[in-house]
C-alpha cells in the first residue's frame, strides 16, 4: 500500500520510498477532480457553503502529499527526487490551470460571488469569496478558449523553468570545493571556522580544510580569511553560479522566466507581471513600489556612500587597499565594526549555542503568547538532524506540530525558510491544528564544539520562528486564508518583528549563557550589540533596495529586448552601485528569491516589512517587550488572522494607526530621534 495514500496525521516520512510519489499525485489529482465534479454537478442553486466553502476543501489529499513531497525538494533532494519533480510539476501546473479555467465551476463562483451583497457574510468568509473569484479572473477564468490553451502552455513551461533554475544553482553550490593545505592560506580564520572546514575534508577523506558555497563555509571564509587572493576566489565563485558556460549556466532560463511571465500578465489584461503581482498586495502599484523603494533610497544613500569611503580609508590606512572590491566587504566590515564597538563576532559565539537559543525563543514565545514547547521523539521525520516538538498553550490544549531542520548537508538548498505539512483549519466544527517546520544552515557541531551560532544566524532562527508562530497560532474557519496565507508584502511582518528580542538585554539574559562556564553574556557585549545594529544600515538598506529594484526592473516593464542579462543588471544597479563590476558575476542567474521562490515582483516586501515591524516594536517598547496585553493584541489581530482581513485593516486594529517610516528609520541610524 502507498503510505501516501493512506490516511496519517503527521507525514509517513520513513515508510516513503521515492517510487511512491509518482502513482500517489496521480491519484491525489484524481481524488481531487472527483471532489470538484461534485460541485459542478449539484443540481442546486450556487450558494456559498455549496460552492465557495467546498470548493475551499477541495484538494486535501493532494495538498498533503505535494507539501510533503516539495519540502523535501528543498531539503533532502537527489537526483532521483528531481527528476520527479521535473515530471509532476507540469501535471499539477495543468491540474491547477484544470480548475482555474473550467467554465462550469467559474459560472458557480460568479454567481455566488455576484449575489455577495445579499448574503450577509462575515469579513472572513467575504475575503474567501473574493480571493476565490480573483483566483480563477486572475488565471484566466474570463478568457477565450484559445487564450486559455495559451495560459495553460505559458503556465506549464513557468513551471518547469523555475525547477530548472532551483536545480542549476543547487548543481553549481555544490560544484564548487576549495581545498587547502597550507596553514597560511586560513590565517586569520577563527578556530571554530578551521575545525569545520576539517570535518568537511575528512568526510571527503582529504587532509586540510574543504570550503565550500554553502553559507556557514562561504560567510565566515569571506569575513575572516586574511589571504585577499583566495577570498577572491571564493567570492568569484559563488558570484558566478549559474552564469558560466556549461550546463547549469541560467541565462537563458532567466529570459525565458520573464518573458514569459510578461507575455502571461498580457494575456490577462496587465501592463506587466509587476501590475498583475501587485494588484494583490499591500503595494497595489509598482509605481507606489518604486517610489516607496526611491523615498528610502534617498534617505539611505547618503549614508552609505559615507560608510563606503570610510570603510575604504580604513582598509587603505589597515593594508594600502586603494580600490575595495565585493571580497573585501565583509572583511574589512568586520575589522572596522571590532575597532569601532570593540566586538568580535566570535567572542560572542560562545554565549549562543544552538540548543539554548532554541531554548530561548520558545520561552520567549511562553511570555507572550503563551506556547509551551516539548520535544518528542514519537513523530516521524525525514532526517535524523530534524526535531520534532509538540506545542500547547498553557491550559494543555494541543497547538501544533513543529519540526526544526538546523544544518546543512548535500541533499538541501541554501539559506533559511518555514514552511507546512499541514495548514490549520476548522472542519466539520473540528479545529484542525497545524504542522509547521523551519529549515536552516546553521554551523553543525564538530568534534570539541557543539553548534554555536554567529548573532546573524541567532537573528535567523528568530526570523524563521516569527514565520513558524504566524503558522502555528493559525485560527481561521478556512485553510486557503491560514497562518502566513497573507498578502506577500505582509508576511515578513511576524517573522522580522521577532528579530528585535534578540537585541534586548530582557530576552537576552533568558537564553544568552556561555556553552561551558553558564555565564550570561556581559552586558557590556548587549550594550555592543544594540550600538552595532545600526553599523553600515546605510549600506545594508542601499543592498537590499538594489536587489527590490533589479526585481522590478525585470518584471515591471516588457523584457523582449533584453539581450545581455549582465549589462541589464549593471543598468538596473547603476544608481546603488558601490563596488567595481566583477565581470565574471552575475546575480539573476542565481537569485533564487525572485526566479525559483515566490518574490517575484516581491522582494521590495522585504523593506516594507521592515517599516512594519519597527512600527509595531515601537508599541512593545513602550509599553514593554513581553507586555501581555501588546502581546495579546498582536496575537489575535495578527498572528492570528492569516488572511482573514486586509493587512491594513488588521495592522490598525493592533497598533491603532497606519505605520509611518519613521521608526524604521531611527533604528536604522538614518533619522536622528
Amino acid at each position: 500500500m502507498n503510505p501516501l495514500l493512506q490516511d496519517f496525521t503527521t507525514p509517513p516520512f520513513s515508510k516513503i520510498s521515492n517510487d511512491d510519489y509518482i502513482p500517489a499525485i496521480k491519484k491525489g489529482i484524481e481524488i481531487a477532480k472527483t471532489e470538484i465534479q461534485e460541485i459542478v454537478d449539484n443540481i442546486d442553486t450556487p450558494t456559498f457553503e455549496n460552492t465557495t466553502v467546498a470548493l475551499d476543501f477541495t484538494g486535501e489529499k493532494l495538498n498533503r502529499i505535494t507539501s510533503i513531497f516539495f519540502n523535501l525538494n528543498s531539503a533532502e533532494t537527489n537526483d532521483e527526487i528531481q527528476k520527479i519533480a521535473q515530471e509532476v510539476s507540469p501535471w499539477l501546473s495543468e491540474f491547477s490551470n484544470d480548475i482555474t479555467l473550467n467554465e462550469d465551476l467559474f459560472k458557480r463562483v460568479k454567481a455566488v460571488y455576484d449575489d455577495r451583497k445579499n448574503l450577509d457574510l462575515t469579513p472572513e468568509q467575504d475575503m474567501l469569496l473574493d480571493k476565490q473569484y480573483k483566483s480563477f479572473a486572475r488565471n484566466g477564468a474570463n478568457l477565450n478558449k484559445e487564450d486559455k490553451t495559451k495560459l495553460r502552455e505559458i503556465d506549464a513551461q513557468l513551471s518547469k523553468l523555475s525547477l530548472k533554475f532551483g536545480e542549476n544553482v543547487l548543481a553549481e553550490t555544490n560544484a564548487f570545493e576549495m581545498h587547502l593545505t597550507n596553514e597560511e592560506d586560513v590565517a586569520g580564520l577563527p578556530e571554530s571556522v578551521k575545525e569545520a572546514a576539517k570535518e568537511i575534508a575528512k568526510s571527503k577523506e582529504k587532509d586540510g580544510y574543504i570550503f565550500t558555497l554553502d553559507y556557514p563555509s562561504y560567510i565566515p571564509f569571506l569575513t575572516y580569511a586574511d589571504n585577499r587572493e583566495l577570498r577572491k576566489k571564493m567570492a568569484i565563485a559563488a558570484g558566478q553560479k549559474a552564469y558560466q558556460d556549461n550546463e547549469f549556466n541560467n541565462e537563458k532560463v532567466v529570459l525565458d522566466i520573464v518573458n514569459l511571465r510578461h507575455k502571461r500578465a498580457n494575456l490577462l489584461g496587465y501592463k506587466t507581471h509587476a501590475h498583475f503581482v501587485l494588484e494583490e498586495r499591500m503595494a497595489e502599484t509598482p509605481e507606489k513600489v518604486i517610489e516607496f523603494s526611491n523615498n528610502l533610497l534617498e534617505k539611505a544613500k547618503p549614508a552609505a556612500l559615507k560608510e563606503f569611503e570610510n570603510l575604504e580609508k580604513f582598509a587603505k590606512k589597515l593594508d594600502g587597499i586603494d580600490q575595495l572590491q565585493k571580497w573585501d566587504g565583509a572583511y574589512y566590515s568586520e575589522k572596522l565594526k571590532k575597532k569601532l564597538f570593540d566586538l568580535d563576532q566570535e567572542a560572542l559565539k560562545p554565549y549562543f549555542k544552538l540548543e539554548n537559543v532554541i531554548d530561548g525563543v520558545f520561552e520567549i514565545a511562553n511570555r507572550l503568547y503563551d506556547l509551551k514547547f516539548e520535544e518528542v521523539t514519537n513523530i516521524d521525520k525525514y532526517h535524523e538532524d530534524v526535531k520534532t516538538y509538540n506545542v500547547t498553550n498553557t491550559n494543555g490544549d494541543f497547538v501544533a506540530i513543529f519540526y526544526a531542520d538546523f544544518h546543512p548537508r548535500k541533499g538541501k538548498r541554501n539559506g533559511a525558510w518555514m514552511t507546512s505539512y499541514k495548514s490549520q483549519q476548522i472542519k466539520n466544527g473540528i479545529n484542525e491544528r497545524p504542522q509547521v517546520s523551519i529549515v536552516c544552515n546553521f554551523t553543525k557541531p564538530t568534534a570539541t564544539k557543539p553548534s554555536l551560532l554567529t548573532f546573524n544566524e541567532v537573528t535567523t532562527l528568530f526570523h524563521e520562528f516569527g514565520h513558524a508562530l504566524h503558522g502555528m497560532l493559525a485560527n481561521t474557519t478556512y485553510n486557503s486564508l491560514s497562518g502566513t496565507s497573507v498578502s506577500w508584502d505582509f508576511v515578513e511582518l511576524p517573522s522580522q518583528v521577532l528579530e528585535n528580542w534578540c537585541y534586548e538585554k530582557e530576552a537576552l539574559e533568558l537564553f544568552a549563557t556561555h556553552y561551558e562556564t553558564g555565564e550570561i553574556i556581559p552586558m557590556a557585549y548587549v550594550k555592543k550589540i544594540k550600538e552595532s545594529a545600526s553599523f553600515h544600515e546605510g549600506m545594508q538598506t542601499l543592498r537590499q533596495l538594489s536587489f527590490g529594484l533589479l526585481d522590478m526592473q525585470w518584471h515591471g516593464q516588457d523584457p523582449s529586448e533584453i539581450k545581455s542579462i549582465k549589462e541589464f543588471e549593471n543598468e538596473a544597479f547603476a544608481n546603488t552601485k558601490l563596488y567595481p563590476d566583477v565581470t565574471e558575476n552575475c546575480m539573476s542567474t542565481a537569485f533564487s528569491h525572485i526566479f525559483q521562490g515566490g518574490y517575484s515582483a516581491g522582494y521590495y516586501s522585504y523593506k516594507w516589512a521592515e517599516v512594519l515591524d519597527a512600527d509595531a516594536f515601537e508599541y512593545f517598547l513602550e509599553e514593554g517587550i513581553f507586555n501581555k496585553e501588546i502581546a495579546t493584541k498582536f496575537k489575535e489581530n495578527v498572528l492570528s488572522k492569516g488572511g482573514t482581513e486586509k493587512p491594513m485593516v488588521l495592522y490598525k486594529r493592533f497598533r491603532g494607526k497606519e505605520p509611518k517610516p519613521d521608526a524604521l528609520l531611527k533604528r536604522a541610524g538614518l533619522l536622528k530621534s
